[in-house]
């Protein structure tokens, strides 16, 4: 946060509102007001809330961006329309001396306004967060986490036996949840207390938009037929892995109804070309294909339903969380069946 009662807050914020083009009749509110927004241990306090007539501006100031400070700003735009409703306009923005190429890219698809700070600006904020010692998405830790989540109550050690991981590392996953007051302990058992504020971890965490890549429009006019005739197109290639993932698996995984104009997937990036020569429009009708790029193993313990191969249930649950606020619906839906997929 910038000092109040420094001549660095007076210059970043009025520089600010120039570029923003916002009136100097606007209203600066006290950023403390978000606090009882959310409930996660993470800081999602903005460095400026200004109202300028029926928009609400939600602004942060940082030397250099980072996926860190995108997500964050990303999730806190979620919980702000979760507590204020859509009323007025809301915008965010992000001020910095420095934007790389694939946070730019970020920011566009997620309408964060980028405010360009002059270097010559004094910068007296304070260090980009650290990063979580212990990272709940990571992949191994998710192993423990989704585990828990379908035995929903366990020993450490049987959820290290379970997934294969060192007891160790489960151990210290467990004690990190914990800590956040997402895991409580009986004695030698453990359950999770607090779902949605795991959930809300995850999106903020990994959110699924920093790995998508490509958005292509393809030949065909119904979601559920495309991911057919991809499945069985691909494993005619030698087995070519392919994973459909968010709403495409999970509608098939709960049978929750979902909008059926775009199917997500995961591919490899040497198969990208492959899947434009077989699919794409050229007309640029047909529904969107929304392809992102595996962080890790996600073709591993795929399975196929209804002629769909579908990422595991554990993928499809941190992918669908990882989409935060807007698919949060479904995502809940997946863990209420979850111990039994």
């Amino acid at each position: 946060m910038i000092n109040k009662e420094t001549s660095e807050y007076e210059n970043t914020l009025a520089y600010i509102k120039e570029s923003l083009g916002i009136s100097s009749g606007s209203i600066e509110k006290d950023t403390s007001i978000l606090d009882n927004y959310y409930s996660v241990d993470i800081t999602l306090r903005p460095d400026f809330i200004l109202s300028d007539g029926d928009t609400t501006y939600l602004i942060k100031v940082r030397s250099k961006v980072t996926i860190d400070t995108v997500a964050r700003m990303n999730l806190l735009r979620e919980l702000w329309v979760r507590n204020e409703g859509r009323k007025g306009n809301l915008r965010l923005a992000i001020a910095s001396k420095y934007f790389p190429e694939r946070e730019k890219q970020m920011m566009e698809q997620l309408d964060i306004t980028m405010i360009k700070l002059p270097w010559s600006f004094q910068s007296a904020t304070a260090e980009q967060s650290q990063p979580v010692s212990h990272r709940v998405t990571a992949e191994k830790s998710w192993k423990i986490v989704s585990r828990l989540l379908k035995e929903k109550n366990s020993s450490i050690r049987q959820l290290s036996l379970l997934e294969n991981v060192s007891y160790g590392w489960a151990h210290k996953t467990v004690q990190a949840l914990i800590r956040q007051n997402i895991v409580k302990q009986d004695h030698s058992r453990v359950s999770i207390s607090n779902t949605d504020k795991l959930l809300n971890g995850v999106a903020w965490e990994r959110p699924l938009v920093s790995l998508k890549i490509h958005e292509i429009r393809i030949q065909f006019s119904e979601s559920s037929h495309a991911a057919k005739e991809i499945t069985e197109t691909f494993a005619m290639q030698d087995d070519m892995p392919v994973g459909f993932t968010a709403y495409t698996a999970a509608s098939l995984y709960t049978a929750y109804g979902v909008r059926h104009d775009s199917v997500y997937l995961y591919l490899k990036d040497e198969h990208i070309r492959y899947f434009r020569e077989l699919f794409e429009s050229s007309s640029g009708d047909g529904i969107k294909a929304i392809v992102y790029r595996p962080d890790r193993d996600v073709f591993r313990d795929t399975r196929e339903k209804e002629g769909v191969r579908l990422v595991s249930p554990s993928q499809n649950l941190l992918d669908l969380a990882g989409m935060g606020y807007s698919a949060m619906d479904i995502t809940k839906e997946m863990v209420s069946v979850y111990d039994k997929l």
